[in-house]
């Protein structure tokens, strides 16, 4: 529905005049009148005075489809950092509404957990500035401290209920009863496991995960990746490094599982092999090209102790979002530059 049909429904609705509209927003009725015949539009400098009028607001005047909407509130979430409270508690609001209306709609539930854990994550982020902030004026604030390793994700002892992720591993216990051949569920419950140290549980796990039709797997690769995982985490790393060295034996030079290679390399404490293994898949990568590579770079870089080699690889990544992907600014792009800021100060 275009603006001007919705003004007419809006004044209707009412029980007003365009006399009256025009009136009150300090135009002629003729104008009212051709904006509800979209013989004309609106001006823009109007629409905060057309929205308080109605008592609606803005976006009301454009009466959205709930497509449009959804769509716009996903890209708020993937774009903007902080979004103000009223601005999430409208559209959650919106959200829960429809999918009253529609129940079985799997992604309005999916956009409504994706707007909460934006609006869990920013809180996460205030809380450890918060906490910083009492730590810097009393070092020995326990509670600060508490709460700065909650706010960051670093829990306490995992047979501690609270912070253990039995919840999660009952959960997807029960739904891979279910739902057997979902893949990626395995992956979840079998990292749930492994981080509660329930490795003979994981490898059980494992073993159903790798009789699913290798056909319908989404990545093949990640049933030895996964056996490996568990191997070197039960404590048997050589056995691990074999399983692991067998997994990329005919892996293609130009596939992006050569980062989970380097991501096992990682485990192993040699941070310069990682690095190496991840920035290798650049000579390989056509437009558009993969981000991870820079990103995961640089990480390895920083922890082998390569600051400028991790910048290098941010600055990349910042070039190979523009060239490929033509995105020059949102959250990510601010993420990125602050990471560069901040390896910068170390050098």
């Amino acid at each position: 529905m275009e603006i001007g049909n919705q003004i007419k429904v809006l004044r209707q609705q009412r029980g007003v005049t365009q006399e009256a509209v025009a009136a009150a927003l300090g135009v002629t009725a003729q104008a009212v009148s051709k904006w509800e015949n979209e013989a004309a539009a609106p001006d823009i400098q109007l629409l905060p005075a057309i929205s308080a009028y109605f008592g609606v607001t803005i976006d009301a005047l454009f009466a959205l489809t709930d497509e449009t909407r959804m769509e716009r509130i996903e890209n708020m979430l993937d774009t903007q950092r902080e979004v103000e409270n009223a601005a999430l508690d409208r559209e959650a609001a919106f959200l829960l509404d429809k999918a009253r209306r529609e129940p079985e709609n799997d992604r309005v539930w999916s956009l409504l957990a994706y707007l909460e854990n934006h609006r869990g994550d920013a809180c996460k982020r205030r809380a450890a500035e918060y906490a910083k902030n009492s730590l810097a004026r009393r070092a020995d604030n326990n509670a600060a401290l508490w709460e700065l390793v909650r706010a960051t994700g670093l829990m306490g002892p995992y047979w501690e209920l609270a912070d253990s992720h039995r919840a999660v591993i009952d959960y997807l216990k029960g739904f891979l009863s279910e739902n057997p051949s979902v893949d990626t569920a395995y992956q979840w419950l079998m990292d749930a496991l492994l981080a509660d140290s329930r490795f003979g549980e994981a490898m059980e796990v494992c073993g159903r995960y790798s009789e699913l039709d290798t056909a319908k797997l989404r990545e093949p690769i990640r049933v030895p990746y996964y056996r490996g995982l568990i191997t070197w985490k039960s404590g048997d790393r050589e056995g691990a490094l074999k399983i692991w060295n067998e997994m990329v034996r005919n892996l293609p030079e130009n596939d992006d599982h050569w980062g989970l290679y380097a991501e096992a390399y990682a485990m192993t404490g040699d941070f310069v092999k990682a690095a190496e293994i991840t920035l290798r898949c650049a000579k390989y990568a056509v437009p558009p090209r993969p981000t991870w590579i820079w990103e995961q770079g640089a990480y390895y870089q920083e922890l082998a102790g390569d600051i400028p080699g991790a910048i290098a690889s941010l600055e990349k990544l910042l070039e190979v979002r523009r060239t490929d992907y033509g995105i020059t600014s949102g959250a990510g792009q601010e993420a990125y530059c602050r990471e560069i800021d901040r390896l910068k100060k170390k050098l």
